[in-house]
């Protein structure tokens, strides 16, 4: 499903329980200097992530000051990001000019500790090449360094890098639980561009071999994603960015299926494998 981008006046785009995608959860607050949020999600983990601007954040009482380090838009500086336990209070105040700050989440019924993944924490990893249109680098922000810290929340952001070039190739699927071969993890994304005009196609193929849909994607197009095969690329001349959020139903490490009429596009990819190592 595609959600065209809109004005949700700090409410969730993606609430608890959504028919397609329950596993997730995903709100962007926008604030300006001084203006404070706050919010608790029974039933989900989140993560509070800045797209640009910082924020002061206390979770139960527990600060965690200064979060975020970019200005003008993704590409300006890394990421940072707040883990917050099943449903416990958090707050978020803007200590910047302004801030856009995406909220993460998963459905989860444990409750943890909270704490912050800072710029040097974030576990990064680039894989493809310009040659196969497919290069392409991660920032995990909820990765395999918090894997003890998390419950079923991965939350991760994804460049494809240069100017032009697909992503999430080759086209693979994570909608059933069937160990050793794949997880159930539902998947929302939020897209950005550079310039950002720029445009991009997700793609969804159910099934192998048989025909799919196409979304045009914009600057702010949120997906979700709850079964098939999905890449996406965007138009030569842009760069593309997307906010990634996976929710697990029985386990936080995310195992993919890939398309069997693609599968053999894994050994033409430089690194893709160390990629998949990831997602835990």
């Amino acid at each position: 499903m595609h959600i065209a981008p809109y004005d949700n006046r700090n409410k969730p785009i993606v609430d608890v329980d959504d028919a397609l995608v329950p596993l997730n959860y995903f709100n962007i607050v926008k604030l300006t200097r001084g203006q404070a949020f706050e919010y608790s999600v029974p039933g989900y983990e989140t993560c509070i992530v800045p797209a640009t601007g910082t924020v002061d954040v206390s979770v139960e009482g527990e600060a965690f000051a200064a979060l975020g380090t970019r200005g003008v838009d993704v590409w300006d500086g890394e990421p940072e990001g707040v883990y917050v336990p099943t449903g416990a209070t958090a707050r978020m105040v803007c200590v910047s000019d302004a801030a856009e700050v995406f909220v993460a989440g998963a459905k989860y019924d444990k409750v943890l500790s909270p704490f912050a993944v800072r710029a040097d924490e974030l576990d990064k990893v680039q894989y493809g090449s310009d040659d196969t249109k497919t290069h392409r680098k991660i920032k995990h922000i909820l990765g395999q360094k918090q894997h003890d810290k998390v419950g079923r929340l991965l939350v991760s952001e994804l460049y494809t890098v240069g100017k032009g070039g697909w992503s999430g190739f080759p086209s693979h699927k994570h909608d059933t639980d069937r160990l050793p071969d794949e997880t159930r993890h539902d998947e929302t994304y939020n897209f950005r561009f550079r310039p950002n005009h720029g445009t991009g196609v997700q793609m969804l193929q159910r099934e192998d071999g048989k025909p799919g849909d196409a979304y045009h994607i914009v600057d702010g197009s949120t997906i979700c994603l709850d079964k098939g095969y999905h890449p996406c690329a965007v138009l030569p001349g842009y760069e593309m960015y997307y906010f990634t959020i996976l929710g697990g139903l029985s386990q936080r490490s995310l195992v993919q299926y890939f398309q069997p009429s693609h599968a053999d596009q894994l050994e033409t990819i430089p690194g893709i494998k160390d990629m998949i190592a990831k997602f835990k």
